[in-house]
């Protein structure tokens, strides 16, 4: 039976795998939380605080390493991919398509849509207005030519692998699936923010505010899908039947 566009559990065979895992939406305690590191971070760097220290002395240490002048530079890399928005549009297409076709519905698309818009927008609002450059520029903080600050790639692995692990499971994907986007969505945001430091892509303070900034629009996501218009909308794009 589709409600609102979302499958739930049922004894049909084949029709719907029940919930391996939660959907991941935002507890609130969590989103004060990452609103207040997002705050506090952002006023200690444009004040000079003593955050920016600490990502200076991290840059060194990983600079020291070089591993962007070594063979372990692209096996690295790679890693860095998992908050690429290129690499996760393409696998959000293939859960766009499997819930189009298998039930009968558009609501990941138009969630997905939406968080694209909300990301973009808050990331890029960050970026031009903190200017920060990364830490290739030693010296150079914040000018109008920077665009480092928060980590777009951290912020891209936390909100659309927290939207695709909920679309899985709203939408009865394969146990393995669920458990792969479980996956995607805990793990992927970690790899993504220790990879790009490691490299010395971003700072410190850049993956930590990235983190924070997509765990809120997450629940921002989660909270304007609650509203009765979006209940009007899943009703159409599910095609509503029983």
């Amino acid at each position: 039976m589709v409600r609102g566009g979302a499958l739930r559990p049922s004894s049909g065979p084949g029709e719907v795998v029940a919930p391996v895992t939660g959907t991941g939406r935002p507890p609130r305690w969590l989103l004060v939380v990452a609103a207040l590191v997002t705050l506090a971070v952002t006023f200690d760097l444009l004040t000079g605080g003593v955050l920016e220290t600490l990502d200076l002395r991290v840059s060194a240490v990983v600079d020291a390493w070089d591993l962007r002048g070594s063979a372990l530079y692209w096996p690295v890399w790679v890693f860095t991919q998992a908050g690429g928005r290129g690499t996760v549009l393409i696998v959000l297409a293939g859960l766009v398509a499997w819930t189009a076709v298998r039930r009968r519905t558009y609501v990941p698309a138009l969630r997905i849509l939406l968080a694209l818009v909300l990301l973009t927008a808050v990331v890029y609002a960050f970026k031009w207005g903190t200017g920060r450059t990364a830490p290739e520029y030693p010296g150079s903080f914040f000018h109008r030519g920077g665009g480092s600050y928060p980590s777009g790639h951290v912020a891209n692995a936390v909100l659309m692998w927290g939207v695709a692990r909920w679309q899985a499971v709203e939408f009865g994907l394969p146990a393995r699936a669920q458990r792969a986007f479980w996956a995607l969505a805990v793990l992927g945001p970690f790899v993504t923010g220790v990879t790009m430091v490691a490299l010395n892509f971003h700072w410190v303070t850049d993956v930590v505010v990235g983190l924070a900034v997509g765990v809120l629009l997450l629940g921002v996501v989660h909270a304007l899908d609650a509203l009765p218009v979006s209940g009007w909308v899943r009703a159409r794009a599910g095609r509503q039947q029983g």
